[in-house]
């Protein structure tokens, strides 16, 4: 709903993506809810962007991403 900042596809079809970025001075169109990761399987016929839970302890408050890279070893 408040639009992607970033993506990154795997090379096995696996697309993660960051969201909710805000800059201070432009408006957000979500600006009390926190960052968000999602993940779509691109090998699905109808994929769909399934939002990521983020590990407790994890400071959601201020979480803001921009920009997002895998490392596959």
């Amino acid at each position: 709903e408040t639009g992607s900042e970033d993506i990154d596809i795997l090379p096995n079809g696996l697309a993660f993506i960051s969201s909710g970025l805000k800059y201070p001075g432009v408006k957000s169109l979500a600006p009390d809810k926190p960052g968000e990761i999602f993940l779509m399987d691109l090998n699905e016929d109808n994929p769909k962007a399934v939002e990521l839970r983020i590990s407790r302890g994890f400071d959601l408050a201020s979480f803001n991403p921009h920009g997002i890279s895998t490392y596959i070893d």
